[in-house]
């Protein structure tokens, strides 16, 4: 990293940015409340919302968002005349799945070969930790150049859109000329990268019944129709036999132009076991960021262990259709509703229910913001221009804040690289991006107010 003193005070700081987000890391803040308490949750949102009170942050509050859960808010004034900075993250994380597989207690960060491990460590309480770490060295060199704004969400992973019908709601709120979500990754460590483009992401739930109740399956099966396997017929037809996503009506056979992604990369970051083929067709940029993309998340019915012989009467599940840019998400979960409706056989009954949705993204990349942090991050990297890809998740919030604020630029940062491992047992951050990408935030935005 270069010698300049932004990057200096960054590097004096990291001690105490892996003490605070050890801190942050320990609140077990999913926004389920059926599996974490609630207290877990509003704990977080209170240390988050300490923290900016003690960077000399304005009107901090807590704001109940529509879904039960709270966001938190906090303006720092700038100079006058500046322009102002939206700084997002979100405090809530991912349920820690089966803890026993992790190396570690997931909310315990622990160092281990280079990098800190715990959930949400970059999924994305890391992100909080990196705006106060550019905020800090912007005071310590000369002060902050712009407005800022920030704002740290509490159920971004349960995509319940509590801070997005908030927003709706208080339009003036989180007005800004630039926003950054801090809640991307670069393509790879040591790799400086601006996401250009999200997936949005529909969930249908579909729920099967074909008998009053389960029948023994020696006395009634081979007659008596299987909800479950009703089930199994009709999400195989969700796919083709290469894997392709197969939704009647929804196009995938995009492509993507930018960035690409090697196959042998994609296999050694996804763990593919040897052997095993990858699915779909077209490059694997094309399936991850410009195609459609089903995964059955769930599905209700009884466990191998104390299984019985019985014929099922009735069946779940519950399905995430990844929807690319360019496709709208409601349309796309009709298009999944009525297929599994016609897909299901056996005059079977079933029902769909739309549980969460969020539309896709596209940026501006000609924007002066970009050209700012296009020049932060080479900065920060040395030797590395900024590239641009896509991402396969979702963050619903970019859409609504782009429809609130058409004229804002709206940048995607953050450490959810693909050694972080996020929303996966033994999620990590590692400590050198951590810093680096705080460099680069305190230089956009000082380079930003410059222009």
């Amino acid at each position: 990293m270069s010698p300049n003193p932004i990057a200096e005070t960054v590097a004096s700081l990291m001690p105490r940015a892996k003490a605070e987000l050890t801190e942050l890391v320990a609140f077990k803040s999913v926004a389920d409340f059926d599996q974490f308490p609630k207290s877990e949750s509003e704990a977080a949102a209170g240390w988050v919302a300490d923290a900016l009170r003690a960077e000399g942050f304005q009107d901090v509050a807590l704001l109940d968002t529509p879904d039960g859960t709270q966001s938190v808010y906090g303006f720092l004034p700038g100079p006058e005349g500046a322009p102002t900075v939206l700084l997002y993250a979100h405090y809530d994380v991912q349920p820690p799945l089966d803890e026993a597989a992790w190396a570690t207690p997931p909310f315990e960060l622990t160092e281990r070969d280079g990098r800190w491990y715990g959930r949400g460590s970059a999924d994305c309480k890391g992100g909080v930790i990196m705006h106060l770490l550019a905020l800090r060295a912007l005071k310590a060199n000369g002060g902050v150049p712009v407005n800022v704004k920030v704002i740290a969400e509490g159920s971004e992973e349960q995509g319940t859109g509590g801070l997005e019908r908030y927003a709706e709601e208080h339009p003036d709120l989180l007005a800004a000329d630039t926003i950054v979500i801090g809640d991307a990754g670069n393509f790879r460590v040591g790799l400086p990268t601006v996401t250009s483009t999200l997936r949005g992401m529909t969930l249908v739930r579909v729920s099967v019944d074909t008998l009053e109740g389960n029948l023994h399956s020696g006395q009634f099966g081979g007659a008596a129709p299987d909800a479950l396997a009703a089930l199994v017929r009709a999400l195989d037809s969700l796919r083709a036999e290469d894997g392709s996503t197969t939704v009647d009506g929804l196009t995938s056979d995009a492509v993507w132009d930018g960035l690409q992604y090697e196959e042998s990369d994609f296999r050694r970051d996804a763990k593919v076991l040897d052997g095993v083929e990858l699915i779909g067709e077209g490059t694997v940029a094309d399936r991850i960021w410009a195609r459609p993309a089903v995964t059955v998340l769930g599905i209700d019915c009884p466990p191998v262990v104390g299984a019985t012989p019985s014929v099922q009467a009735a069946a779940r599940a519950l399905i995430s259709l990844r929807v690319p840019p360019g496709v709208d998400a409601a349309e796309a979960t009709k298009l999944l509703q009525a297929h599994l409706e016609s897909h299901t056989p056996w005059g079977a009954r079933v029902r769909t229910e739309q549980i969460g949705q969020g539309q896709p993204f596209r940026a501006d990349t000609t924007s002066p913001a970009y050209a700012a942090m296009a020049e932060a991050m080479g900065e920060a990297y040395p030797g590395e221009e900024m590239q641009y890809a896509g991402q396969g998740g979702s963050i619903p919030l970019c859409n609504t804040l782009s429809a609130l604020y058409p004229r804002a630029e709206i940048l995607l940062i953050g450490l959810s690289e693909p050694e972080a491992q996020i929303h996966a047992v033994n999620e990590s951050v590692s400590p050198e991006e951590l810093e680096r990408l705080s460099v680069a935030e305190a230089l956009f935005l000082q380079k930003y107010a410059a222009n």
